[in-house]
C-alpha cells in the first residue's frame, strides 16, 4: 500500500506527539501559574491555561473553538487522502497545521482549555505551546510553497 502525501502524515504525527508530550510534562511538573526562567527576563516556562484562541482571542469561546479545530482537522485529512499529491512544502505545511489543530483540539475537548507554557518575555509575547508554534511554522511552509510556484505562462499563437 502506498501512502499518499507521506510528509503530511509525518509532520502531523511529529507535531501531535511533541505537543502532547510537552503539555503532559508541564502539567505533571508545574503548578498552574508557576514559572521557571530558562533565560531570566527573556524566556521562561510558565504554566497557564487559555480558553480562547491564539493570544487569548475569543477567550471563553471554547465550545466554538473545539468544533473549529475538529472541522479544520477533518478538512486537512480529506485533502491529504482524497486530494492531489501535494508538493513537499504544502505537505509539510498542511501536516504541521493538522498536528497543531489536533493538539489544541484534544485540550479543548478533554480539558475545556488549552495548556500553554512557552513564555518569551523579552518581546512581551503571549504564552503559547508547541501546537501554536507548529501551526505558525505550517503557515510559513505554505507561504514558501506559494512563492516557489511558478505562474503558468500564456503563449500567444
Amino acid at each position: 500500500m502506498h501512502l499518499k502525501n507521506r510528509l503530511f502524515w509525518l509532520g502531523a504525527l511529529i507535531a501531535i506527539v511533541l505537543d502532547r508530550l510537552t503539555k503532559y510534562w508541564v502539567v505533571q511538573t508545574f503548578h498552574l501559574g508557576q514559572t521557571k526562567p530558562l533565560i531570566s527576563g527573556v524566556f521562561h516556562l510558565t504554566y497557564v491555561t487559555n480558553t480562547g484562541a491564539a493570544f487569548s482571542l475569543l477567550s471563553g469561546k471554547v465550545e466554538w473553538l473545539r468544533w473549529l479545530s475538529l472541522g479544520v482537522s477533518l478538512i486537512l485529512i480529506a485533502l491529504a487522502l482524497f486530494g492531489p499529491v501535494l508538493n513537499r512544502w504544502d505537505q509539510l505545511g498542511y501536516g504541521l497545521i493538522l498536528g497543531g489543530a489536533i493538539g489544541n483540539g484534544i485540550d479543548r475537548f478533554v480539558l475545556g482549555y488549552v495548556v500553554d507554557f512557552l513564555d518569551f518575555r523579552l518581546i512581551n509575547f503571549a504564552v503559547f505551546n508547541l501546537a501554536d508554534a507548529f501551526i505558525n511554522i505550517g503557515i510559513v511552509c505554505l507561504l514558501i510553497s506559494t512563492f516557489q510556484k511558478t505562474p503558468h505562462s500564456t503563449h500567444r499563437r
